[in-house]
């Protein structure tokens, strides 16, 4: 995590020597994340400090599964953020400059949390506490309602509103009640590519008559629930109250919110968004267009995915693909 001392904030920096970090989301999680890394001193004692607040063996799970349970919520978000926190003492310990040279941070759904922990607006404890009530929380909501998650590509006349709106439609002509038929866009993630969740059902039906609204391909994602719509809705509550028990403070370098793609001003803007975010859809590409935009003379950052997987780099390619060039995965 970044040191609060105002001395380490640096001024009139070249852009090519400061880094961007960057974290992922629920569906990166791997049996063996974890063991490239967990050796380093600093990464032994968030385990062991993961493992008191937890009230289990988190490495272990991490390290040997089985995926059956390290894929349900309420343990892979946890998993998750131990483990890109984990890169970040793993890169520290090899190159501290570049976690020092950091000069923005973002992060993908859960993500988001451990950029905001990264950025020095709450403590690791608070953020694994928050982190542990929201993968709850979203389990449960899962468990109320089947429901599935989709990443879709589409043809560039696709309607995706249309398609989404005709499964809703489905889904009450099964007789599902108007509040579980959702069908929504979840996350944005490049050009001609999103993220749809829903009502199982919804997935069911766009899976079979998807072409016919222009979509070319979708794939199942490995989460138990369709996060990011507004069968989230109960966990909103949950999270409200967590957040009023967090001390949270401005975080020292700018960090981009899912909700609005916007930079964290105040502990109020943190409060609020990360509540709705759990319900409102991921604003993926809008935030990558916000951190990378510049003048077509200056230089981009060097780029850390730090944590499980390659997904947010090869979503970077497709929506900035001179910025990917000078970006890198810490592997976990």
């Amino acid at each position: 995590m970044i040191d609060r001392v105002p001395g380490n904030i640096k001024i009139k920096t070249n852009p090519k020597d400061t880094t961007i970090m960057m974290f992922p989301g629920q569906g990166s999680q791997f049996v063996g994340m974890g063991s490239a890394i967990f050796e380093v001193p600093n990464v032994e004692k968030l385990f062991s400090t993961a493992k008191a607040i937890l009230g289990y063996d988190l490495l272990k799970m991490c390290l040997t599964g089985p995926i059956e349970m390290l894929n349900k919520t309420e343990y892979c978000q946890p998993a998750i953020y131990v483990t890109s926190l984990a890169a970040i003492e793993y890169l520290r310990s090899i190159n501290s400059a570049e976690v020092e040279l950091c000069v923005a941070a973002a992060g993908f759904s859960i993500g988001e949390i451990t950029a905001l922990v990264f950025a020095g607006a709450m403590s690791f404890e608070d953020g694994l506490r928050l982190v542990k009530l929201r993968g709850e929380a979203m389990q449960y909501a899962s468990e109320l309602v089947p429901s599935a998650m989709a990443t879709t590509f589409f043809h560039a006349d696709a309607n995706v509103n249309l398609a989404c709106q005709a499964a809703r439609e489905w889904c009450k002509r099964k007789d599902i009640p108007d509040e579980y038929a959702v069908c929504s866009v979840a996350n944005y993630l490049f050009a001609h590519c999103k993220v749809i969740a829903g009502h199982e059902e919804a997935i069911k039906f766009l899976e079979l008559s998807g072409k016919d609204f222009g979509l070319k391909k979708m794939r199942r994602l490995p989460v138990s629930g369709a996060f990011h719509t507004s069968l989230m809705e109960p966990v909103t509550k949950v999270l409200a109250e967590a957040l009023k028990q967090i001390k949270l403070e401005v975080p020292l370098i700018p960090v981009y919110s899912n909700f609005d793609a916007n930079v964290y001003r105040s502990e109020e803007e943190i409060r609020r968004k990360l509540t709705q975010q759990v319900c409102k859809p991921v604003k993926w590409e809008q935030i990558l267009h916000n951190l990378y935009d510049r003048p077509a003379d200056v230089p981009f950052p060097r780029t850390y995915e730090c944590g499980p997987g390659t997904a947010l780099l090869s979503t970077l390619s497709m929506v900035n693909r001179a910025a990917r060039q000078h970006s890198k995965h810490v592997k976990v």
